[in-house]
């Protein structure tokens, strides 16, 4: 199993203590939506809340930095976990609302992929938003492109 790091940014060094988003996502929508995952996806326990903490990590940081225009965009994998979040609805608006002013963070996928480095871009801005980052999670997609670039949705 790979380890969660936050990664190394020359220009924006994450300092202090990282951030888990277990202390944002209440217990039972966490075993809930890890359940999901479960259901859904080959995956473990362990794998499940790797790629729904990721989804969590990379949600929190799109809605931190709305309005920027910054066109970041998940892995592959991380994609999955973040379609769990936003599938259930009346939580995902919830979260909108506490951590988004309020405002629903759409999601306007794109069907074309492009290398332009956006995931590994992404990645770096969750770690020095202080997110717990496990980097194996985002690098299966190297092809990825940004949902709708540019705009306030992911």
């Amino acid at each position: 199993m790979a380890s969660a790091v936050a990664l190394p940014l020359a220009a924006d060094p994450t300092t202090g203590p990282v951030r888990s988003v277990r202390e944002v996502v209440p217990v039972a929508l966490w075993d809930k939506q890890v359940g999901l995952l479960m259901r859904d996806y080959p995956y473990d326990s362990v794998m499940a809340e790797r790629v729904l903490g990721q989804g969590y990590a990379y949600l929190l940081t799109a809605m931190a930095h709305r309005g920027e225009r910054l066109g970041l965009a998940p892995s592959k994998l991380v994609d999955i976990g973040v379609h769990t979040i936003i599938l259930d609805t009346v939580a995902y608006a919830e979260l909108c609302e506490k951590y988004n002013n309020g405002e629903f963070l759409h999601h306007v996928p794109k069907v074309d992929f492009k290398q332009d480095g956006s995931v590994m871009r992404t990645a770096h801005l969750v770690a020095a938003d202080g997110w717990e980052v496990d980097l194996s999670l985002w690098a299966d997609a190297a092809d990825c492109s940004p949902c709708h670039p540019g705009s306030d949705s992911h």
